[in-house]
């Protein structure tokens, strides 16, 4: 299979220096000030600092109230790609599965997204609310968000999904 470039358009800025989430014998480990970083990072201001060359790509995007973001993992390492199986969040209680059914940075193609709130842009600079990409990450795209493209009716989701989002929401209390 032929393989391809991808050529950033940009690159993001946060205080968030460090993974959160670590690969360690083919499975991601999550504690408690992860979780805390976690949400102090999704409550956090982020800049989205876009190439010149692309900031006429950015025309019309202030007319959106959130935008995905789809970033560069850049600090997993290439044999941390080679996980092929987790527990989500690192945790036992949940089922083995294959990394393309979670959210883990670490895959094959360490390509995340995240959808923020846009708060303002200046030229080629986007401020955004939300992002949980580490500063220096390479940014490869950018798109609005809108409901109906993005939140399809009837979606479906496993039980372990609804559990781990609710451990979530405890232990960040």
């Amino acid at each position: 299979m032929k393989e391809y470039l991808i050529k950033p358009i940009g690159v993001v800025r946060s205080m968030y220096r460090e993974p959160s989430l670590t690969v360690q014998d083919q499975d991601l480990k999550l504690n408690r000030e992860t979780l805390i970083r976690t949400k102090t990072n999704k409550m956090g201001v982020s800049e989205l600092i876009i190439k010149k060359e692309f900031e006429d790509c950015l025309d019309g995007i202030e007319d959106f109230s959130h935008i995905v973001v789809l970033y560069w993992a850049h600090l997993i390492a290439g044999e941390k790609r080679d996980v092929t199986k987790v527990h989500p969040a690192g945790k036992k209680e949940y089922p083995l599965v294959g990394v393309f059914a979670t959210r883990s940075p670490a895959r094959p193609n360490p390509i995340c997204s995240t959808t923020v709130q846009l708060l303002e842009r200046n030229g080629n600079v986007l401020k955004v609310k939300g992002l949980d990409a580490l500063d220096g990450s390479p940014i490869i795209d950018i798109k609005f968000h809108h409901p109906s493209y993005d939140a399809p009716p009837n979606v479906k989701i496993p039980d372990w999904v609804k559990k781990l989002l609710n451990y979530f929401r405890e232990e960040l209390k």
